[in-house]
């Protein structure tokens, strides 16, 4: 029988051995069976694919037939794999003809192709490094493998970035540090921010951060994001998705920081300008404009203008019918520190009547608005959560400080 009979043979057995376990209906087979077959078919798959990049390992001549550097370009036309995933195969291939262990172990079974793939690209790296001797990789290949039977492939990339500290402790400390400078710049390369309008009343935004940066950026909006969770839970309402939470979360980030502490540039304080109208002003639903004029500004209520007031640097513009400037305004201020810790000495929550949200993570809002001539003092403030104080804004709603400092919200009939 020539070879490719042979081949054809045993790939025929292959098939119809196949086709009978299709055939049998699991849900009608024993636990034990399940669980054996489960395991035997994660065997199987490792020593398919050790089969299947022994033959990419040799399959120059299907590259020459097409003129191709590798085979990657037949696997996306007749295979339809894509080109990334191809190559990263035949890599794959290539690495286990330098790797005995890690090969030998793959076609036995006993490591599955996502963890070859990640030891063989931990012990490249490790090759790339010009002190590390070929003792050292070997035993790191060694130390590698016998992880991998207790380990997940994500936990063994992990093992594979600290193989170094095993094979050699003494020059762990330095390597470690120069890889970790080495991404840290990477990070920095990597760093970007992207804000655009969406013409719908929000803001989208994507970046990428360092991952000092980026864990303090989750902490904080995580740190906004969970009292919330934690009201809603314990009064038992229907808890919106956690990403909602963060996106709130995110807001109270920046509705809270102090303006005091933002840098200046172009010759003033980071300050935002909103324009207004007079008749604009005196209306309880009116707009204004963030910025300088309404072509590059950002059009908003007057309601939102007002609640801004309460906790950013703003500078109104009021200006008359023909568009003259009437009034210049004011930089309004937050409630001082000690005025903040007044407030929570005295009211202890948000005031709104019915809600315990912490003082912590409520606003000082101006009685009287500041946007309207009111002034900064304990008087004129009360604690208001983030909720509470939207509503004080909206024209919806009335409110009003009942004989107990607490504060009353009615929607408007």
């Amino acid at each position: 029988m020539s070879l490719d009979s042979r081949i054809d043979a045993t790939t025929s057995s292959i098939d119809a051995s196949l086709d009978d376990l299709l055939d049998r209906d699991p849900i009608y087979w024993p636990t034990s069976q399940k669980k054996a077959m489960l395991a035997w078919l994660a065997k199987t798959e490792a020593r398919q694919a050790a089969l299947r990049l022994r033959i990419l390992a040799a399959s120059g001549d299907i590259a020459a037939e097409t003129g191709d550097k590798d085979a990657s370009a037949w696997m996306r036309a007749e295979l339809l794999v894509d080109k990334g995933t191809a190559r990263s195969a035949i890599k794959l291939a290539g690495a286990l003809n330098r790797y005995d262990l890690v090969a030998a172990e793959l076609a036995a079974g006993q490591l599955s192709e996502a963890k070859a793939q990640v030891i063989t690209r931990a012990l490249d790296t490790l090759d790339a490094d010009p002190v590390v001797t070929r003792e050292d990789l070997v035993l790191a290949e060694k130390l590698l493998v016998e992880e991998a039977s207790r380990l997940t492939a994500n936990q063994l990339r992990i093992a594979g970035k600290r193989i170094l500290e095993r094979v050699d402790p003494v020059r762990f400390d330095e390597a470690e540090a120069q890889a970790l400078l080495a991404e840290e710049q990477r990070a920095l390369q990597k760093t970007a921010l992207r804000i655009w309008d969406n013409r719908d009343g929000t803001v989208g935004f994507e970046g990428v951060l360092p991952v000092s940066v980026g864990m303090r950026f989750k902490t904080m909006v995580e740190a906004y994001a969970q009292p919330r969770k934690q009201q809603l839970v314990e009064k038992g309402a229907v808890l919106p998705p956690w990403e909602r939470l963060l996106g709130h979360g995110f807001a109270r980030l920046l509705e809270t920081i102090d303006p005091a502490v933002l840098p200046r540039h172009g010759g003033d304080a980071t300050v935002v300008n909103v324009v207004i109208s007079l008749e604009d002003l005196r209306k309880e639903l009116g707009t204004a404009t963030l910025g300088f004029d309404e072509t590059n500004g950002t059009t908003i209520t007057a309601a939102e203008a007002r609640k801004m007031a309460c906790n950013a640097t703003i500078i109104p513009w009021i200006l008359g019918s023909d568009g003259e400037v009437l009034d210049a305004g004011r930089a309004s201020r937050f409630f001082q520190p000690i005025q903040r810790k007044a407030l929570r000495l005295q009211q202890k929550c948000c005031q709104a009547e019915g809600c315990d949200m912490p003082p912590e993570w409520c606003d000082a809002h101006h009685l009287d608005p500041w946007s309207t001539g009111g002034r900064t003092d304990l008087k004129d403030g009360v604690l208001l959560c983030p909720h509470h104080h939207r509503l004080a804004h909206l024209p919806a709603y009335t409110h009003e400080r009942l004989p107990d400092g607490t504060i009353r919200f009615t929607r408007r009939s």
